[in-house]
């Protein structure tokens, strides 16, 4: 087998509008890429890096770059759970090295997971935060998207979520607060949530500050995000969360993500897959994990003014499965 080679870049991706969540407004993606090349193939991953955790497109591009002799070398996906910790450099890096075995195989990545052949997933659309009248705009213009994930911030929440449910009287909703309520909101914000019909919480508290999830009544499930991101942390989202969010960025990559499922299962716990805002080579690996969830957060290609060509396919809100030319 011949050398295998490694690059590493950057890339930013503008932004259709500015999204905005409780933490800040971005008008970019900015990713990061990994190809690992030899004679018989080539392959590809994308990662997110998030300044949330401590992460920043050199900080990852570093990270990799420390791990460059081992893989060039012909390090596996199993090597790399040890090379790097979870996050979005050994992402990259993991969809990557899965890409690269499937085209030099000639059998699809779903096969090789042992995982039934990917179908057409439908997922959520996300409406960023802000007043209730912009979100109510937002959402009359998404009204007939059969899945709606609302940004929320805190204080005025309840504005916000009443305005959207108006505006989008059929849609199913997720809200996500993105680590903004307190622990006094828990109760009367969960109730307003089950009185509008909302599916699910996505983490209402901060993370490592969310005990007092488990002392109430939770009329909504509620899902874990930054609370979660590997099978190390499953145990202690016991009792305080229904649902996880399972994101690539997190996990590491798609080894991790699929056990990561596995667990949460095995656990009692709903899926949901998520993503950061990046194009369809980040979402491509995370479907697999789609076919496993309850549900399908990969928009990130629908927020951008381009996506990758070739990318994914999307029509309204259902994405169909990644062509073999972009990943896996």
């Amino acid at each position: 087998m011949s050398k295998r080679t490694l690059t590493v870049a950057r890339e930013s991706w503008p932004l259709a509008t500015a999204f905005t969540i409780s933490r800040g407004t971005k008008t970019q993606a900015d990713v990061v890429t990994v190809t690992v090349r030899d004679d018989s193939a080539t392959g590809r991953g994308e990662c997110v890096p998030y300044p949330r955790y401590g992460e920043s497109p050199e900080s990852v591009i570093a990270q990799i770059e420390d791990c460059r002799a081992a893989l060039e070398d012909g390090a596996d996906c199993r090597a790399v759970q040890d090379l790097l910790p979870p996050g979005a450099a050994r992402n990259a890096v993991d969809c990557a090295l899965w890409d690269w075995q499937a085209k030099a195989s000639g059998r699809p990545a779903w096969r090789i997971a042992g995982l039934d052949q990917p179908r057409p997933l439908v997922t959520a659309y996300t409406l960023s935060l802000g007043t209730p009248d912009e979100m109510a705009a937002a959402a009359r213009a998404n009204a007939d998207r059969p899945l709606l994930k609302i940004k929320l911030g805190g204080d005025g929440d309840e504005a916000r979520i009443r305005a959207v449910r108006e505006s989008a009287p059929d849609a199913r909703l997720i809200v996500d607060a993105n680590e903004a309520w307190t622990p006094d909101m828990l109760e009367p914000f969960l109730a307003v949530m089950a009185g509008l019909d909302v599916a699910l919480v996505e983490q209402p508290l901060p993370a490592g500050d969310d005990a007092a999830l488990a002392d109430i009544d939770r009329p909504v499930p509620v899902c874990a995000d930054e609370s979660a991101h590997d099978r190390s942390g499953l145990t202690a989202l016991r009792g305080r969360y229904d649902v996880i969010n399972i994101k690539l960025d997190k996990t590491g990559g798609l080894t991790e993500a699929l056990a990561l499922a596995a667990a949460a299962r095995d656990n009692g716990f709903g899926i949901m897959v998520g993503c950061m805002v990046g194009t369809s080579l980040a979402m491509a690996p995370a479907m697999l994990v789609g076919g496993l969830a309850d549900f399908v957060d990969l928009d990130g290609p629908l927020l951008l003014g381009k996506d990758r060509e070739p990318g994914i396919t999307f029509t309204g809100s259902t994405m169909q499965p990644a062509p073999a030319a972009l990943w896996g």
